[in-house]
């Protein structure tokens, strides 16, 4: 029990620092192409951070755990929400931006409406569903690249006035020629050092997140759902955790809300939109609530609950309160509880 125990929490590791890495090997080499710096944080940063659920989730519907593959996208939402984000806002609640948040927020309540209308008239995910699911995920990429170009070319004139004035007043030799270009080349080199070794330890710590965090299942007694839903998803979730410290620290606790639900609706579209599409499955049904499959008693009313909680109040009055954060923090705690005792 001990070696499982220590390999999963390895597994953890690996995902958090591959992410990592990915993201820093990922963004350098996107800012070398000079993209928006705008773009850049809501594309490749942003599925960044919510690569170990695509992986854990892909690695765990390509073995035949279904329980883990659906219970970890579904559980890394309501942790996000009701955990990561309460803490911050329980803490340090802030003002927020309506306009920011409207589309990626209307954007996810679609995409949660789509994914439980299939869960609760079928019961089951075939293959077009999770199709579909990447096809919504597509759709609001593209929107959100040109929403951010727009954006940024709007800002380009007076960019580029400064840079011709930095030009002007410039001067440098032949032998700083050189070893800038030495030192881009090194640059270079490191950051797709970076992406190779990070993708590869994402992809290991997955493998030892979802081997070992079923054999931690099976010794235990507890159904993998449950262990998904709960210790897979926190650690799935630390990336968001990190960046949500960080902007505490910072004093800008109002920016990880856009993290937040960024990260929500990639695990939705993105991350069960992967797994389904590997390999379709039907709701799992490890556990009874009332008579009925406490996957849709609980754990999506739960989900659609702490987002609306979050995001609602946040739209109407364009800040946060403490009351939220607090309120979310004991929906988590009796979720757990209640996950456990079932």
């Amino acid at each position: 029990m001990l070696i499982p125990v220590l390999l999963f929490l390895v597994g953890l590791v690996l995902l958090i620092k591959g992410g990592d890495w990915f993201v820093d090997g990922a963004t350098g080499i996107a800012e070398r192409f000079h993209l928006p710096d705008l773009l850049i944080g809501a594309t490749v940063v942003s599925i960044g951070t919510t690569l170990p659920e695509v992986m854990v989730s892909a690695t765990s519907a390509v073995s035949g755990h279904s329980e883990i593959a659906y219970g970890n996208a579904i559980g890394s939402i309501i942790c996000n929400t009701s955990l990561i984000a309460a803490i911050t806002i329980a803490v340090r609640p802030g003002k927020v931006s309506r306009k920011t948040l409207t589309f990626p927020i209307c954007f996810f309540f679609i995409a949660a409406l789509f994914y439980a209308g299939i869960a609760y008239t079928t019961g089951s995910f075939t293959r077009w569903s999770g199709i579909l699911l990447l096809l919504l995920f597509a759709l609001y990429m593209v929107l959100t690249v040109r929403q951010m170009t727009s954006a940024e070319s709007e800002n380009e004139p007076s960019r580029r006035n400064l840079n011709a004035s930095d030009n002007s007043s410039a001067f440098s030799g032949k032998d700083d020629q050189t070893e800038k270009k030495e030192a881009d080349h090194s640059s270079i080199a490191k950051e797709i050092l970076l992406l190779i070794v990070g993708a590869a330890l994402i992809a290991i710590g997955a493998n030892l997140l979802v081997d070992n965090g079923t054999l931690i299942a099976e010794a235990l007694g507890v159904p993998e759902s449950v262990i998904a839903l709960t210790f897979v998803a926190l650690g799935t979730s630390l990336p968001e955790l990190v960046t949500a410290i960080t902007s505490l620290i910072k004093g800008h606790s109002a920016l990880s809300l856009g993290n937040i639900i960024g990260a929500n609706l990639f695990n939705l579209v993105l991350v069960c939109g992967i797994s389904i599409t590997l390999n379709p499955f039907d709701i799992p049904v490890s556990s009874t609530l009332f008579g009925y499959n406490a996957s849709l008693v609980l754990d999506l009313p739960v989900m659609l609950a702490v987002m609306l909680i979050l995001t609602i109040p946040a739209l109407l009055r364009e800040k946060l309160s403490r009351i939220q954060g607090v309120l979310l923090l004991v929906i988590y705690a009796s979720y757990c509880v209640i996950q456990f005792a079932m």
